[in-house]
């Protein structure tokens, strides 16, 4: 690793662990946002910040050349922290609904947001190894979709600058000095979908003078299992999950509606609509034949389309990261059904994209693994992203990320 960026980094890990014991939640992340933008300023970014949100970019220019943008998100989760570490997030929220809810960083984030204020201080920092621009995005409400959209929206490219490439790593359950990077489709296009089914309300005892909303739903979840497994060929994916089901308040009442939550992924765009036609056509069906009173209505509540990554910015990477990391540590992880929003950034630039896992677990478990086979056996009893337990090692994590995004931008500005 360049000794430029292995230096210690007892500031960062302090940095790092205030962030986790103070996540916030997507579209409120005014305090993480404010720790951004002075240490952005410090090290000499201009920064614009408020952008889409608590959304900000800081912007360093270096003589002409490529614009190379650096992206790491900032939300946290509604999950209650069970790691035991001594930081722990105590935090508790309300959300958009009145409800108080817990808040942990179960995704990484601030892992994220501390890698690259280490690498913006590296880069700063180098006079030789690079030219012409770069931008640092901290991208809010990644959580729900709408970040990147936002941050688009209300002029991003405008303020700053247009990127030839977008750059970005998201920490993962790989062991610790490993890196999974992959050409094309990468990550999944995800639709979360809300299902309303409306019935006829009655008294418990009186099922006859009832349309059961309950039963309807039930009905239309055990339907819609078959999607996957009985309508989508067995070489393609696709993941359906029903993630709640709501209905009723007393257990002598029959209500008159019951509430789907429902997520999917998948990989192809054909594939996708054929899946969204078939929960259209299941939920309407099921409806029909209860009798229902009046049409289920669907609508999205957000929507990721799928990670691409450019297969010459990839071929790129994968020699720079080889050279420094070691080839054995840069793996093809395949492509993940877990989805991102960065994909946004680069096709509202007309630019590539290049993003990739950086591991984040204790090696220990790993060791004598030797392919992608020998680590998903591990995988499966290694706490991973959104779990209350995932939390990645801050070290080697930190230094690996850091110089992982210090050489992605050094690879493209020059």
């Amino acid at each position: 690793m360049n000794t430029s960026v292995a230096e210690r980094t007892d500031d960062l890990i302090a940095v790092y662990k205030d962030l986790h014991s103070h996540p916030e939640l997507s579209q409120h992340e005014t305090r993480t946002a404010a720790i951004v933008a002075e240490k952005l300023r410090a090290t000499g970014f201009d920064v614009t910040t408020d952008i889409g949100g608590h959304g900000l970019a800081g912007v360093l220019h270096r003589g002409q050349g490529p614009t190379v943008l650096l992206r790491a998100d900032m939300d946290a989760l509604p999950v209650a922290e069970q790691t035991g570490l001594d930081y722990a997030s105590t935090v508790t929220t309300t959300d958009q609904n009145g409800q108080e809810v817990p808040v942990m960083h179960a995704c990484g984030h601030d892992m994220h947001v501390t890698c690259m204020l280490g690498a913006a201080r590296v880069l700063a920092g180098d006079t030789d190894g690079w030219r012409g621009t770069l931008i640092l995005v901290f991208q809010p409400a990644e959580e729900l979709g709408t970040g990147a959209q936002a941050m688009i929206d209300d002029g991003l490219y405008k303020r700053v600058g247009t990127p030839d490439i977008v750059l970005g790593q998201h920490v993962s359950p790989l062991p610790a000095g490993m890196i999974g990077l992959r050409a094309g489709t990468s990550y999944a296009a995800s639709d979360g979908l809300r299902v309303v089914m409306h019935g006829k309300g009655s008294h418990g005892s009186r099922p006859e003078a009832s349309i059961d909303p309950v039963v309807m739903a039930a009905a239309t979840v055990m339907r819609l299992q078959t999607v996957v497994s009985r309508e989508i060929a067995g070489t393609d994916t696709a993941v359906l999950t029903i993630g709640a089901m709501h209905s009723g308040t007393k257990e002598n009442i029959i209500p008159d509606r019951a509430e789907l939550l429902m997520n999917v992924r998948t990989l192809d765009p054909a594939v996708r609509d054929r899946v969204l036609a078939d929960i259209q056509r299941i939920v309407d069906g099921e409806a029909t034949t209860s009798g229902a009173p009046q049409p289920p209505e669907i609508t999205e509540i957000e929507s990721f389309p799928p990670v691409i990554n450019d297969p010459d910015a990839v071929a790129r990477l994968r020699t720079a990261f080889a050279k420094e990391f070691g080839a054995a540590n840069i793996i093809d992880p395949g492509s993940g059904t877990g989805s991102e929003d960065v994909g946004r950034l680069a096709t509202a630039a007309n630019a590539a994209c290049a993003y990739w896992l950086l591991g984040g677990a204790d090696p220990a478990p790993f060791k004598g693994a030797t392919d992608m086979g020998d680590i998903m056996k591990v995988l499966k009893d290694v706490p991973s992203n959104h779990s209350p337990k995932y939390a990645p090692v801050i070290e080697p994590t930190l230094d690996i990320g850091i110089a992982a995004l210090v050489r992605a931008a050094r690879t493209f500005a020059n």
